[in-house]
């Protein structure tokens, strides 16, 4: 067995045995396997082993992978990196999911190029609980008209939110913030049932994914605990 497959096995036990301790069952979490600067080579080789969702940051660098790879039955195309409005268009349609919605006029863009195509795609919206400069994201403040502008638009189906904290060493500390989207996700849903289709969570990533997992995430994106450090 090689590394990459040792380290999905070993990611799934601790998935399962995060959603044992949270009263879930694991198959109400998916691995979403970030793949951003890694080769095509060991994303095939996490194909191999069952890993059927794959995350990427730009849009450029995921074109040619995901075009290589098209002779690999059922791989689903996830953008969980910020996306410019100029390559709104070009993401929706390579992409099967798009995490980065931010903005009204970001959904409207990618909604128009879907009902192109003739298919709905289905968008998180991302939001920014901890203001940083560095970060992308809705303010929570504006989640709420955004959301409702979202459900209007006929390309796209608003199936959750995602966000990406601050990193701290220590990943209780993160918790906080993965508290704070479930609760904003509930009261959304409460206010308004259905408003966020799947009610997704995306949110956890390698060194605090458990803790995500025990705060509600529906998606943890995973790239280092995979495929390794990245140069």
């Amino acid at each position: 067995m090689n590394s990459i497959a040792q380290n999905i096995q070993s990611i799934r036990e601790r998935v399962a045995q995060a959603a044992a301790q949270s009263n879930r069952s694991p198959e109400e979490i998916a691995l979403l396997a970030v793949s951003k600067t890694v080769s095509v080579r060991s994303i095939s080789q996490a194909a191999d082993s069952g890993v059927r969702q794959f995350g990427e940051n730009r849009v450029q660098e995921a074109e040619g992978k995901i075009t290589s790879l098209r002779g690999i039955p059922d791989l689903e195309w996830h953008l969980i990196g910020h996306l410019q409005s100029n390559k709104a268009r070009h993401a929706a349609e390579l992409f099967d999911v798009i995490h980065s919605i931010d903005s009204v006029k970001l959904a409207a863009k990618v909604s128009e190029a879907r009902l192109e195509i003739g298919k709905t795609m289905s968008v998180l919206l991302q939001v920014d609980l901890a203001g940083e400069e560095t970060k992308f994201g809705a303010d929570p403040v504006h989640v709420r008209e955004i959301v409702e502008a979202m459900l209007g638009f006929k390309g796209i189906r608003l199936d959750g939110l995602m966000t990406i904290p601050p990193f701290f060493e220590d990943p209780e500390d993160v918790r906080p913030y993965f508290v704070k989207l479930r609760e904003l996700r509930d009261r959304l849903e409460s206010e308004q049932p259905g408003c966020l289709g799947r009610r997704h969570l995306s949110m956890g990533m390698s060194h605090d994914f458990e803790i995500a997992i025990r705060e509600g995430a529906t998606i943890v994106r995973i790239g280092t605990a995979i495929f390794g450090a990245r140069l």
